[in-house]
C-alpha cells in the first residue's frame, strides 16, 4: 500500500528562489517510525527535512522535528522558519504559531512585514582555546568561543579572512555532529559568517538559524547593541536580521516555496 505525504521544498532566509537555505517540509498526522523519518531525510538530501504535526499536549500549536541526511538534530532555525512559512501561508488570518521541540523547548514565530520573525533560544558562548580546530579551519582568528551544544565560534578580524577559509572538512567530520561557525565583521552587513557541519553530513551549510542563535548573543555583546544585520556567505548566501531579547534570539527573514507535491512511501 502506497502512503502519500504532503511535501514542500522551501528556500528559507531567501527573497527569491535559489538563494537562502533549502528545507523539505512535510506535515504529518502521526509520527512515522524514526528509521523512516531518517530515510526520508536521506532521500531529500537537504541540510534538514522538517516534520510537524498538531501538538496534543497543549504546550504549542505543533510538534516539530528535524533530520539531516544522517542524523536527527536538536535545533534547526531555517527549517523551522520554512515550516512556519508553510503553515502561515495556508492560514492567512493567523499572525503567529508555536512549535514544541524535543530538545530546544517551545519556539515561536510571527509575521513581520513581508517576512517572518523566528524566536530561538539564545546560546551565549564562552571563551575556549581550540588550537586543533583552528588548524583544521585555517587562518588566524582573534578569538575562539564554545557553547555546550557543540557550537564552536571562531572569530576572524575581517570578512576577507572568513571568505578565504578552506577547511579540512574530512578531518572536521571526525569530530562528530558539531558546528564550526567562522565569523567576522561584515561588508554590507554588520556581521559575516560561514558555517561548517561535516559531521552531520552538511559540509558547508547555506544559512544556519541555529548558528545565529549563537551569533546573536555573541555579536550583540561585541557590538554593544541588541540588534544587527548578518550575512552567511555560502555559495547560495542569505541575510538574517538578528535581535537579542533577554535569553531569546529573534531572527528575521523571508521564505520562498519552490516545489509542492507528494512524497510516496
Amino acid at each position: 500500500m502506497t502512503i502519500e505525504l504532503p511535501y514542500f521544498h522551501v528556500d528559507a532566509f531567501a527573497d527569491r528562489p535559489f538563494t537562502g537555505n533549502q528545507a523539505a517540509v512535510m506535515p504529518l498526522t502521526q509520527w512515522l517510525d524514526d528509521k523512516v523519518l531518517q530515510a526520508i531525510g536521506e532521500e531529500n538530501n537537504f541540510a534538514e527535512t522538517a516534520f510537524y504535526l498538531p501538538d496534543g499536549t497543549g504546550e504549542a500549536d505543533y510538534e516539530l522535528r528535524w533530520f539531516t541526511p544522517t542524523v536527527e538534530i536538536a535545533l534547526c532555525g531555517h527549517a523551522t522558519l520554512a515550516s512556519g512559512h508553510i503553515i502561515l501561508s495556508q492560514n492567512p488570518d493567523r499572525q503567529n504559531i508555536s512549535f514544541r521541540t524535543r530538545k530546544a523547548g517551545v519556539l515561536s514565530m510571527a509575521r513581520d512585514g513581508d517576512g517572518y520573525a523566528l524566536e530561538l533560544p539564545a546560546y551565549a558562548p564562552s571563551p575556549r582555546d581550540m588550537p586543533d580546530i583552528v588548524a583544521l579551519l585555517g587562518g588566524k582568528p582573534v578569538e575562539t568561543q564554545f557553547h555546550e551544544g557543540r557550537y564552536h565560534v571562531i572569530r576572524y578580524g575581517s570578512a576577507e579572512e572568513v571568505l578565504a577559509l578552506k577547511p579540512d572538512l574530512k578531518a572536521l567530520a571526525l569530530l562528530g555532529n558539531a558546528q564550526f561557525i567562522c565569523t567576522g565583521p561584515g561588508k554590507d552587513t554588520d556581521v559575516i559568517s560561514r558555517v561548517f557541519v561535516p559531521g552531520a553530513g552538511v559540509d558547508e551549510d547555506s544559512v544556519t538559524g541555529s548558528a545565529h542563535a549563537v551569533l546573536t548573543p555573541y555579536w550583540a555583546k561585541q557590538l554593544g547593541r541588541d540588534r544587527f544585520t548578518a550575512y552567511q556567505a555560502s555559495a547560495r548566501g542569505g541575510y538574517v536580521n538578528c535581535r537579542l531579547d533577554g535569553d531569546r534570539a529573534w531572527l528575521g527573514g523571508k521564505c520562498v516555496t519552490v516545489v509542492e507535491g507528494l512524497f510516496r512511501l
